[in-house]
């Protein structure tokens, strides 16, 4: 899920980026000009009882909102910003001692060549000690991605080198099953506009049940996002979805990793 108040990738500049030679941007050493910090929602394994994975989600470095953040960032930093956010999303993750997944939004527009660009991730991750096969890279499903067959590569070529990969706000887009029928991610995570009030809705139903037989069949991880009542949980974890993200949970905790109060496991 990113953040509120999302960045859309449609803004990227195309001209500029054709005009950036091989990997001219990953060589870019520009200061970002700005600072941010990570709030980290859990994702739960209902049935295992435990936390999955945390979500890095930005917002500015005294907890103010993601779009104080993302208003920041432009063509011109598009690059550094989210190179930043790996690097930080990593050291933040290990600094907290976290032993689960870690989930990181990246910005398929400001990925030159994949195997350049993830250079500093895999640094981060050993300078850090945090193991690079328990990162999470994803992407939105609903943005418009300018070179879906970049965004393609990025995530085989991410995949190669162990990363988990994941599409988020599944069922929000148009692209989405013609994307899923060429790359087949570690997760798919269901748009919370799916979710909303699921457990009185019968098209709603219909539908999730539906992506939940087809990622059963491509064995993809589903994880249903945006939860805010017992019901919505009740209903999800009855048609067999076990991770599931949101405030009935745990909110994104600023620089910490939150707690899940007994009752959301019951």
């Amino acid at each position: 899920m990113l953040p509120e108040g999302s960045f859309n990738l449609a803004q990227a500049d195309v001209t500029a980026q054709k005009q950036k030679p091989g990997c001219t941007g990953c060589n870019n050493e520009q200061p970002l000009g700005f600072d941010f910090e990570f709030a980290f929602q859990p994702i739960v394994d209902l049935e295992n009882r435990t936390i999955f994975a945390h979500e890095a989600l930005v917002r500015g470095p005294n907890g103010e909102s993601a779009q104080s953040v993302l208003a920041q960032v432009h063509d011109k930093n598009r690059y550094q910003f989210d190179q930043a956010c790996r690097v930080k999303a990593v050291a933040s993750a290990a600094r907290l001692g976290m032993t689960t997944f870690l989930s990181i939004n990246f910005l398929p527009n400001a990925v030159y060549q994949p195997e350049a660009c993830i250079q500093s991730t895999l640094k981060a991750a050993r300078d850090h000690n945090f193991p690079h096969d328990r990162i999470i890279f994803e992407v939105v499903e609903s943005e418009q991605v300018l070179d879906r067959a970049h965004l393609l590569n990025i995530f085989k070529k991410y995949a190669s080198l162990g990363f988990h990969t994941a599409i988020d706000d599944f069922g929000a887009g148009y692209s989405g099953l013609n994307l899923l029928s060429e790359f087949q991610p570690t997760i798919l995570k269901l748009d919370m506009d799916l979710i909303r009030n699921i457990d009185t809705n019968p098209a709603r139903q219909a539908i999730v049940k539906g992506i939940v037989l087809m990622s059963d069949m491509l064995n993809i991880r589903l994880v249903a996002e945006g939860i805010e009542t017992r019901e919505e949980k009740l209903y999800l974890q009855s048609i067999g979805i076990k991770l599931m993200q949101g405030y009935f949970f745990c909110k994104p905790a600023f620089k910490a990793l939150g707690d899940i109060p007994e009752h959301a496991w019951e």
